[in-house]
């Protein structure tokens, strides 16, 4: 997979860092991507951890699969609360902060969707999508949104996206 596909559109390859940063190893980018080939028609998913910087660098030390129980595998992904919870049980052990969460899009863009914006609830958290079709990488900040005191269906925050490097 070519790096330049990581960019944005407009970000010269020598872009100074600006905003928040996933930095995420060729080997666990390899281990995700090979997650998402496998379980295709489904999306795949699981949790990334590492040293957490809400408006940094965020550095992906490890990522940790989960299983997809959403009721719609192929157009959502949910990961049981009880193995979520395993999982930032090994983060702690290993002295990892949850960096957060990757999915796959077996057939859509890198980026997120209607559903994935309606149940993120990670605030500042960094969720990784892996595209199929085609193949491409996007990473996405949720940054929550101050909506006070209106209880509408306003929503609750909005994904920014976030430089993913490589290395």
């Amino acid at each position: 997979m070519d790096r330049e596909r990581h960019r944005s559109p407009d970000e010269p390859a020598d872009a100074a860092v600006s905003g928040p940063v996933l930095v995420v190893p060729d080997a666990v980018r390899d281990a995700i991507l090979e997650r998402a080939r496998a379980g295709r028609p489904h999306e795949v998913c699981g949790v990334l951890g590492g040293p957490f910087d809400p408006d940094g660098r965020s550095r992906v030390r490890s990522q940790y699969p989960a299983e997809n129980v959403a009721d719609r595998p192929r157009m959502r992904y949910r990961i049981d609360p009880e193995e979520q919870f395993q999982i930032f049980e090994q983060l702690e052990e290993r002295g990892e902060e949850i960096i957060g969460f990757y999915h796959s899009h077996p057939r859509g863009p890198a980026e997120p969707s209607e559903t994935d914006v309606s149940e993120a609830t990670w605030p500042e958290r960094s969720y990784l999508i892996v595209s199929l079709e085609p193949l491409e990488i996007g990473s996405w900040r949720w940054r929550p949104v101050d909506a006070g005191n209106d209880a509408s269906s306003e929503p609750r925050g909005r994904f920014e996206r976030e430089r993913l490097l490589l290395e």
